[in-house]
């Protein structure tokens, strides 16, 4: 049920055909505070793969260090190959 439930939630941003609708999507099923979150780190991958370093991160973004240790770690696994 879950790779289901995941399938369409990619399926409806697949959908979404413009920013405009995204962001709908997006905060319609977010609140502000997850919103954020999701964006910032987004953020966090796009400042390590411009090898801006943990620490520099931590302190521009004001997250903890395990949020970017993470997004450091799926970096590492291949992952956003897109961003």
């Amino acid at each position: 049920m879950k790779d289901k439930n995941i399938n369409e939630l990619i399926e409806a941003f697949l959908q979404a055909k413009n920013s405009e609708n995204a962001l709908d999507l997006l905060k319609g099923l977010l609140t502000s505070k997850e919103l954020d979150e999701v964006a910032r780190r987004l953020q966090i991958v796009k400042m390590l793969k411009a090898g801006v370093s943990q620490r520099d991160i931590v302190e521009k973004l004001k997250v903890g260090i395990a949020t970017v240790t993470k997004g450091s770690k799926e970096i590492a696994k291949g992952r956003f190959k897109s961003i």
